[in-house]
């Protein structure tokens, strides 16, 4: 591999060739003099050619330090522009941000608020990718994301934004044909439809305030690996199933679903604002995700009671 050029040096050389001189270079860059002359010197060695002819009271570019001052300006205009921009937008919240989400929150909640977010930040746009995957943020290029889950440890920055409540729901065809289950083990003789990125899909665990736990193989004519995917089957009679609040709510309300079993959830799950680790994040990121935290914080349907 060839050797990378001195870019320090260039863009010292570019400054000397524009001041005319070491000592206004030095005093433009806050350097020594000395420091100043060394990378014109390392410069020289590099490339194996004088860049100037030096006096006591002045110098001279030669060809090849005409040539290369023309260019090394180019560079360091390039390159103080660049790190103009960066600087701008990490005040500033301004250009892509790549947010993931799962497919029925996002489309129930995260894809209309972010209009009000556009609005108010016109100069960020948003690139919202939906699936109920877990997303590899780093490896996929993402700036951050919405989870529904209980988190495992990872090298993720999370805040948790609201607890989310799986309750078994049917409707009421189903549970007047079938009989109401009132303890897990009543679901042996239910059809129970499933959710493929369930933790643990092929069994359910359930637990009672008096900490009695009890796991339950289901069984049912349905997966999805979508749980709204489920909504119609349930509301038509096809089996139980435990949904979360924000599906459920408003078939529940509206009498096309029941929840039973109240006596028994499963593992608590919540929503989080997770985001890859390490340093600061750009205004962009920032800004939408303290937008999505404020948002999401709080009641999110009629009758939530989070946040309040």
């Amino acid at each position: 591999m060839s050797r990378l050029p001195d870019l320090e040096a260039m863009a010292i050389f570019a400054k000397v060739a524009e001041a005319q001189s070491f000592s206004g270079a030095a005093d433009a860059m806050g350097m020594s003099k000395a420091t100043v002359s060394k990378a014109v010197t390392r410069l020289e060695q590099q490339l194996k050619t004088t860049l100037l002819h030096r006096t006591s009271r002045r110098f001279s570019l030669t060809d090849a330090g005409r040539t290369l001052a023309a260019r090394a300006g180019l560079m360091l205009a390039e390159a103080e522009g660049a790190v103009s921009e960066a600087l701008d937008m990490s005040v500033t919240p301004r250009g892509l941000v790549r947010l993931a989400a799962p497919m029925s929150f996002g489309m129930a909640y995260v894809a209309p608020a972010l209009p009000e977010f556009l609005a108010t930040h016109p100069d960020v746009s948003v690139d919202l990718h939906l699936s109920d995957e877990v997303i590899d943020l780093v490896g996929g290029g993402f700036d951050c994301a919405l989870r529904i889950a209980a988190l495992p440890d990872s090298s993720l920055t999370a805040r948790r934004l609201r607890p989310v409540e799986r309750r078994l729901v049917a409707s009421p065809d189903y549970l007047a044909q079938r009989g109401r289950p009132t303890h897990p083990h009543d679901l042996e003789r239910h059809a129970c439809l499933g959710y493929a990125y369930m933790p643990t899909p092929d069994v359910w665990r359930f637990i009672n305030d008096a900490g009695e736990e009890v796991s339950v193989r289901p069984r049912g004519p349905l997966r999805a690996n979508n749980s709204d995917a489920l909504t119609a089957s349930l509301c038509a009679g096809l089996g139980v199933f435990p949904q979360p609040d924000f599906i459920y709510w408003k078939d529940v309300a509206d009498g096309h679903l029941e929840t039973v079993m109240s006596d028994w959830r499963l593992a608590p799950i919540a929503l989080h604002l997770v985001a890859p680790g390490g340093g600061p994040r750009p205004a962009r990121v920032t800004a939408l995700m303290d937008y999505l935290a404020k948002r999401f914080s709080g009641p999110l349907w009629p009758g939530d009671t989070v946040g309040r």
